[in-house]
């Protein structure tokens, strides 16, 4: 019998690398698939330029939607807009976003109705391992952004957040720990100042 007929010994096919990222895998520098990571981010941006050179909020729109491959409603962007992965962002109805903001989304970046994003707010869901033997690795973990939340200018948003419906993160708020709803955050790292009344 030829080893062909042996299907157990086949090796395992890989998956996907943006599948791995958005599962949290680990991706070392040496992985086969590495470079789709680089040709996706340069295919994005050279929508990005189209976009960030648009003067109409209908074909910013247009072009935003052939970045993320969905259709948007009522979401309103003053660009530039920098994004690494459009596909991995899912946006709202009734979205602001404000001029200069940077979204690294391999992780997967969720922005729920009604959210507000300040002027050069920062969504990082990328990150690298802290162990030197790693360090050029790379991880992911999802960003979501609940239902009517205001991020302010300048804010960083770190992997693995949630920022809860209805909360407030302060200008120049760095955050590492997830945001409850209701709640205003602000520092370095951010912290609760105090709950949003209604």
């Amino acid at each position: 019998m030829s080893d062909s007929n042996h299907i157990s010994d086949a090796l395992p096919v890989q998956k996907d690398i943006f599948e791995r990222l958005l599962a949290g895998e680990t991706i070392l520098p040496n992985d086969s698939q590495m470079g789709r990571l680089r040709e996706e981010a340069f295919a994005v941006r050279a929508l990005l330029i189209q976009m960030n050179n648009a003067v109409d909020p209908e074909g910013i729109t247009e072009i935003l939607n052939r970045i993320l491959d969905k259709e948007l409603q009522d979401v309103a962007v003053f660009t530039p807009l920098y994004i690494n992965c459009g596909k991995h962002i899912t946006i709202g109805k009734n979205v602001f976003i404000n001029f200069d903001c940077t979204f690294l989304a391999l992780g997967g970046i969720t922005i729920e109705d009604d959210v507000l994003i300040g002027p050069k707010v920062s969504l990082i869901t990328e990150n690298h391992p802290l162990n030197p033997l790693e360090r050029k690795g790379l991880t992911a973990k999802p960003i979501l952004i609940k239902k009517n939340a205001w991020i302010g200018a300048n804010a960083t948003i770190l992997p693995g957040v949630i920022i809860g419906e209805n909360a407030v993160v302060a200008a120049g708020a760095v955050v590492s720990k997830d945001v409850p709803d209701n709640t205003i955050f602000g520092g370095i790292p951010a912290k609760f100042i105090k709950n949003v009344q209604s």
